[in-house]
């Protein structure tokens, strides 16, 4: 313990003396920096050192087995050996009386490190240096290893040895003297990446402006100004200083596990401050190993998956192009049916390779897919429906792409045809969105469908009075159908007396069209040719009373 803090206090002053030295430095020079990392680097090794409860090790948790406990020997932050231990006298007791022995033979530099020597007594083995007991061995510590306890004991013997020799040679002052001109080479090699680090990030943000403030004033401009040039600029210098910081700090994180790793009071820390970060990367690196055939597997099913789509959408594009042609499968179903085709192969390929996906069988993600699944059930039945509705749109074929309809008293010619809606363009050019649940729930009368083979029959009506003859009304109706452009010759117009009135009879000419896009332009002519013709007669039409 006078050993300790005797050092304790050399290290001390040389923090104050640095402390110093950095300070006249930057009066000379100007370099703050250097004085900075210096001290930092001097308070770490001076904390860890006042924070050894020891000041020789650092305990480490012990090891858990499934059938016992297990604990780590570790003198200066080096790994000699684990122990076990029982009920009465725990592994960790153990282990913690083992290391004081060591240490105690380690400063005993009368005893040398080649006495470490074996002495059988009955169910045990003991490990002596010269006339002090540095541990006793059972056949339960050689049971860990799975070899002999004789075996185990001339190992640990050597090991002992080693760790003996090193402990004195680690607290050399010569060794301690060149560890520390490593520690001061580390620190200015650290400054010195510092510094070309931050010059060399500043003449490439220099550079970065140069070359890329002409490119990105065009872009700006082709883009009509959505993309903002300052932005970019900011986010790329956002980039390098991001990158900076972190070649900074990893020059750092080095450096200081180097210097620390040095001296034998610090090396544990040292240990614990790598693993810090190359525990999680070693992890992840024996996670990404282990899941490789998964990976391969997973490849190996998309490009399978993605042959398969292509040979099905070939084999419908064939079909829509009239290659293929099927007697009661009409060439509109191709795409439709090769959509559900799609998502029923790819729902079968994500079932493939559900168990293949790393992580599918940790709970987490099982409680993912679970919240998913109550989300899509809860958020998306009005969804399904109209999928449902859009589907069955498709193959009952009430109106296709181009045909005018009737929807809801909504008349317009049907423009656009989705899973969840249909889209008709309104006679006042509307665009009119309507869930296929309601086309699929409702009336739709399709005026284009009979227009094209026998024509749509337009009608229209008029009151007239009983003193004019009812065959000069007719007449007069089918003339006015006739001169009317839009409406067929053939079949021919004809009249109905609609119904005997108190006051007058009402007509009902019927004329066929076979252009069922053009209907108001057709009633409005119709209407207009018979006004002509009832007034150049002399034939009033009646006023509904």
């Amino acid at each position: 313990m006078a050993q300790q803090s005797d050092f304790s206090s050399l290290v001390a002053s040389s923090c104050f003396q640095g402390n110093r030295s950095a300070k006249s430095i930057e009066g000379r020079a100007g370099f703050p920096v250097f004085r900075w990392i210096t001290f930092v680097v001097l308070l770490v090794v001076c904390s860890m050192v006042a924070a050894q409860e020891s000041g020789e090790q650092i305990a480490v948790a012990p090891v858990e087995s499934e059938q016992f406990q297990l604990a780590d020997v570790i003198i200066d932050g080096r790994l000699v050996m684990k122990v076990r231990g029982t009920a009465s006298f725990p592994a960790t007791r153990r282990a913690a009386e083992i290391e004081q022995n060591i240490i105690e033979v380690a400063r005993d530099k009368a005893i040398p490190a080649e006495a470490v020597t074996l002495k059988e007594e009955g169910d045990r083995t003991l490990l002596l240096a010269g006339n002090r007991l540095l541990l006793d061995m059972f056949d339960t510590d050689a049971e860990i290893e799975g070899v002999s306890r004789q075996l185990l004991a001339e190992v640990r013997q050597e090991r002992l040895q080693e760790v003996i020799a090193s402990y004195r040679t680690d607290r050399m002052p010569r060794v301690l003297l060149m560890k520390s001109a490593y520690a001061l080479g580390a620190v200015l090699v650290t400054v010195g990446l510092i510094f070309g680090f931050r010059k060399s990030f500043r003449s490439l943000g220099r550079l970065l402006d140069r070359l890329l403030k002409a490119r990105i004033k065009n872009l700006e401009a082709k883009s009509a100004r959505l993309i903002r040039s300052q932005q970019l600029f900011k986010l790329l210098h956002g980039l390098l200083k991001a990158a900076h910081f972190l070649l900074v700090a990893l020059t750092l994180y080095l450096s200081l596990n180097f210097i620390l790793g040095l001296y034998p009071w610090t090396r544990g820390f040292a240990t614990w401050l790598f693993g810090l970060f190359l525990t999680p990367l070693r992890e992840i690196g024996k996670g990404f190993i282990a899941t490789i055939p998964d990976l391969v597997w997973l490849v190996v099913l998309y490009f399978v998956t993605r042959y398969i789509l292509g040979l099905i959408k070939a084999f419908f594009q064939n079909i829509s192009d009239g290659a293929i042609k099927f007697k009661s499968f009409d060439r509109d179903w191709s795409w439709p049916t090769y959509r559900l085709l799609r998502i029923a192969v790819i729902i079968f390929a994500v079932v493939m390779a559900y168990p293949h996906i790393p992580g599918s069988g940790s709970e987490a993600f099982k409680g993912i897919g679970v919240l998913l699944g109550l989300m899509i059930s809860l958020g998306s039945t009005s969804i399904i429906g109209n999928i449902i509705a859009g589907y069955s749109l498709t193959y009952r074929s009430p109106f296709k792409i181009g045909d005018r309809i009737k929807i809801n008293d909504i008349v317009g010619e049907v423009t656009d045809i989705k899973v969840l809606t249909t889209r008709l363009r309104s006679m006042k050019n509307e665009e009119v969105v309507i869930p296929n649940t309601t086309v699929l729930n409702g009336a739709v009368t399709n005026y284009s469908t009979l227009a094209k083979q026998e024509g749509l029959l337009l009608h229209t009506s008029v009151g007239i009075g009983y003193e004019t003859p009812w065959r000069q009304v007719e007449a007069m109706l089918k003339q006015a159908a006739d001169q009317t452009s839009g409406l067929l010759k053939k079949p021919k117009p004809f009249v109905l007396q609609t119904q005997l009135g108190d006051y007058a009879v009402n007509y009902e000419i019927n004329a066929y069209c076979a252009d069922a896009k053009n209907l108001p332009h057709i009633y409005a002519a119709l209407h207009r040719n018979i006004q002509d013709i009832f007034n150049e007669y002399g034939v009033a039409i009646m006023t509904p009373s």
